[in-house]
């Protein structure tokens, strides 16, 4: 299981929120997406790796932008 924490700009509203998380879903090994509207914290969860450019791609057709990943917590992925 992978869980990977992106930046997303743009995002003003629920459908915002509703778009990208439909589109980053559709990622072949996504098993979850959970999106902070306030911060734009856009968190993927994944049984496998996933490519950052998929992501970028899903959040660019989504009509928002990939600003980059978050450092993951400490102690994350210490399982």
């Amino acid at each position: 299981m992978s869980e990977t924490t992106y930046t997303v700009t743009g995002m003003t509203c629920g459908h915002c929120v509703a778009s990208v998380t439909e589109e980053v879903g559709e990622i072949q090994g996504v098993t979850d997406v959970a999106v902070d509207l306030s911060s734009g914290a856009v968190t993927v969860t994944s049984d496998r790796q996933v490519d950052p450019a998929e992501v970028r791609a899903a959040v660019e057709e989504a009509g928002y932008q990939l600003a980059g990943l978050r450092p993951a917590p400490e102690g994350a992925g210490a399982r």
